[in-house]
């Protein structure tokens, strides 16, 4: 199975919560679509985990990815 998009999973997330806010939801379906949310979220912040690693590394001059750290400068 093709996984899904941070954006895919993002909106299918906030669809589920509005439908479980809404309240109408019989008990068994909240169950089943909190339980849906919980994946999708766990899914949304591991892919926003890993972008943040991404992120945070740079191409060196050598073609090597290194660690980006932000240097502060001290007074």
């Amino acid at each position: 199975m093709e996984e899904k998009s941070f954006e895919t999973n993002l909106k299918d997330l906030e669809n589920l919560v509005k439908e479980l806010e809404n309240g109408n939801v019989p008990l068994e379906d909240a169950i089943k679509k909190y339980t849906d949310a919980m994946e999708l979220a766990k899914s949304c912040s591991e892919k926003l985990n890993n972008a943040t690693e991404k992120v945070n590394k740079i191409l060196a001059s050598d073609g090597e990815l290194k660690d980006f750290k932000e240097t502060e400068e001290k007074n």
